[in-house]
């Protein structure tokens, strides 16, 4: 006797967001998550009266205005504007590269004196044929640029050396030969005013949700409660790692309650050089502008190396990892049991507006 229409394995966007359609059409759902909270990785908690971003920060840009208008059904969001700043040793540039960016490093002022220096620092490396991704990022925005910007963050975040990395990783690098600091060219872009969290309980409003509950740990029972399963786990483990484990990156947080106002002034500074060992620092009053507590909170963000029972959070998509991928796809295909959904479902990096597409043409699929 099967309990429920549907079983959703993980209430993130993806899972919530099918649940919520799912239900209007009077399906009945239940949502499992292992974690202690509703939201995926995109939950905040309010510590101290500020809306912490409880795994990193997420800022929601968007170009497509079918996404946007759905969004903002669950919420209401402000103006924010991402406009990082890094810091390498006590220098600090605005990102992405722009004008700004270009006049702190060289003293130039106009493009024109911008694009001469790269090129100039271009074609003094002499990089025909990038071998690794040190020459490709050289090739591409010159030395200066690279050693100050990207080589100690991106060894970081990958955990080995830039020369010891394939130079496909950096396709290309964005520069931009204007004085504006924002971030994202979406033509949407801001902050849910409150937090993430109200999003997704708007959507699970009404249906029956179980929390700290392991879809791994009650298998054999939680398999025959539905007709389908909606899977936004790690797709090898669904299937028992039967053609080996797919590999990630992982973070590590360290969050802080500091007893001032404004530690860093800015809601994201990433650190670029190799020996901090942290890749940025979010201070999340930042995010929302009516957010005037005394005290502010703050999270160091580590790049970690992924282990069975690490969160997986960065997929590596290299020519292995893909044609894994694709075996597991294939088994898919033949199980009408189970749809698989979103960044771990999908093994793909998804910003939220498209994992919110992802799960639309779901809906339309399946109900």
């Amino acid at each position: 006797m099967k309990n429920y229409d549907y079983l959703i394995v993980g209430s993130g966007l993806f899972g919530s967001i099918f649940a919520y359609e799912a239900n209007k059409k009077g399906k009945k759902c239940l949502v499992i998550d292992k974690r202690p909270n509703i939201g995926g990785n995109i939950y905040t908690e309010n510590i101290e009266g500020i809306n912490v971003h409880k795994y990193g920060a997420h800022i929601f840009h968007t170009s497509n205005k079918e996404v946007w208008e759905y969004i903002n059904k669950f919420a209401e969001f402000n103006r924010y504007t991402n406009s990082p700043v890094a810091r390498y040793k006590d220098e600090l540039y605005n990102m992405p590269f722009n004008m700004n960016t270009f006049n702190k490093l060289w003293g130039v002022v106009t493009p024109k004196e911008a694009q001469t220096k790269i090129e100039e620092e271009k074609k003094d490396a002499g990089i025909v044929e990038p071998k690794n991704l040190e020459e490709q990022a050289i090739s591409l925005v010159g030395k200066t640029i690279y050693e100050k910007l990207v080589k100690g963050y991106t060894e970081k975040q990958w955990g080995q050396k830039a020369t010891e990395l394939p130079s496909f990783i950096i396709k290309r690098l964005p520069v931009r030969f204007i004085y504006d600091n924002n971030y994202f060219n979406d033509i949407y872009q801001g902050i849910p005013i409150g937090g993430y969290t109200q999003i997704i309980e708007k959507m699970l409003k009404g249906i029956e949700v179980k929390l700290n509950c392991d879809f791994f740990e009650h298998r054999e029972e939680l398999e025959n409660i539905a007709h389908k399963i909606i899977f936004t786990g790690p797709i090898d483990q669904y299937y028992n790692y039967q053609y080996g484990e797919l590999e990630y990156r992982s973070l590590k947080f360290e969050t802080e309650i500091l007893n001032e106002r404004n530690y860093q002034g800015n809601a994201v500074v990433n650190y670029t050089e190799y020996e901090v060992p942290y890749t940025r620092i979010i201070e999340h009053k930042h995010f929302e502008f009516d957010q005037i507590s005394p005290k502010t909170v703050i999270t160091k963000e580590y790049p970690d190396k992924w282990t069975l029972g690490k969160e997986p959070y960065y997929s590596i998509n290299n020519d292995q990892n893909n044609s894994l991928y694709e075996k597991y796809t294939n088994l898919a295909k033949n199980d009408n049991k189970v749809i698989f959904g979103g960044r771990l479902g999908q093994y793909k990096y998804f910003d939220m507006d498209k994992v919110i597409m992802e799960a639309l043409n779901c809906v339309k699929e399946n109900l």
